[in-house]
């Protein structure tokens, strides 16, 4: 009956649906970060919004700066305290939540990772991040494990959702099996900043980081949602920015380098209007990709 009752509930190709991303400064302490993330989600749901996406690793700082081992304490399971208290909110708000959160798996086994919960508070799933960065200042090596959930896209009441986290935004592949998987929405949490040494080139990267995500939009006829932290950590500025786009890539609203709540209304006809329009789906030549598999083809291969 449950499931019924979601299909239901699921809106059509024509709805609007409103979407919120929480741009949030992380404190020390994951009590207070739980506190702000809670207020902002409640904010969020009085404006309006349907689907609400919190920033990469929103319980903590960020931690991956350095290699601790006494780090692997932030970590909790899935289901565990954090999902319990979120998945009460949205049933008492009845609105859609991706909740990014470093996962216990195992001894020995973490993963960064983001759960999507329904406007009924049903926990759907969860999404592990699959390509992990080590660079300096973002050493994710040390502390997750790829993903080996794959790409896959949640239904819930507001529209079929897409989950990639952080550095898989860089990644055309991890975009497009996402959407082939249905989603009409791709969220991207994220957790992205300079050290000092790098400022003349910030202008250059938060480019290049809004263009990629809005090549995403377009190329597969989705809306995309981005949202970063805010603020200075230890040897990182997180420079905010969030935005979310249409199938186009036209940035609907978009975010400053402060706490905020970024908030714009999708119109899911859209992607219907767009893909007919610029059919990339159905040209793309799925018998020529087969080197897609490997990791680079030498010149004389």
């Amino acid at each position: 009956m449950k499931d019924q009752q979601k299909e239901k509930d699921t809106f059509n190709g024509d709805s609007q649906v409103t979407v919120a991303l929480i741009q949030m400064d992380c404190e020390p302490s994951t009590d207070q970060n739980l506190q702000k993330a809670t207020d902002s989600i409640k904010k969020s749901a009085d404006l309006g919004g349907n689907i609400i996406c919190l920033p990469e690793l929103f319980l903590t700082p960020y931690f991956c700066q350095t290699e601790d081992t006494r780090r692997f304490e932030l970590s909790e399971p899935i289901p565990g305290p954090t999902t319990e208290t979120l998945c009460k909110l949205c049933e008492q708000l009845g609105v859609v939540l991706i909740v990014p959160l470093f996962e216990r798996r195992a001894p020995g086994i973490y993963h960064n990772s983001a759960v999507v919960i329904d406007a009924d508070g049903t926990l759907l799933g969860k999404y592990r991040k699959m390509h992990i960065p080590d660079d300096p200042c973002f050493y994710e090596k040390f502390y997750f494990t790829p993903g080996d959930l794959g790409f896959k896209t949640f239904r819930t009441r507001f529209g079929l959702v897409g989950v990639l986290i952080c550095w898989d935004q860089w990644f055309p592949e991890a975009a497009r099996l996402t959407s082939l998987s249905g989603a009409q929405f791709l969220f991207y949490p994220t957790a992205i900043g300079f050290q000092e040494i790098d400022r003349d080139e910030v202008p250059r990267q938060k480019n290049a980081w809004q263009t990629i995500q809005k090549s995403h939009a377009i190329s597969n006829g989705v809306f995309v949602g981005a949202v970063n932290r805010v603020g200075r950590e230890d040897n990182l500025t997180f420079w905010g920015q969030s935005f979310i786009c249409d199938p186009l890539g036209e940035v609907l609203a978009h975010g400053s380098d402060q706490p905020d709540i970024i908030i714009a209304q999708c119109d899911l006809s859209l992607i219907s209007e767009t893909r007919q329009n610029w059919p990339f789906l159905r040209d793309r030549r799925v018998d020529a990709y087969a080197n897609l598999n490997r990791i680079f083809l030498d010149g004389n291969e």
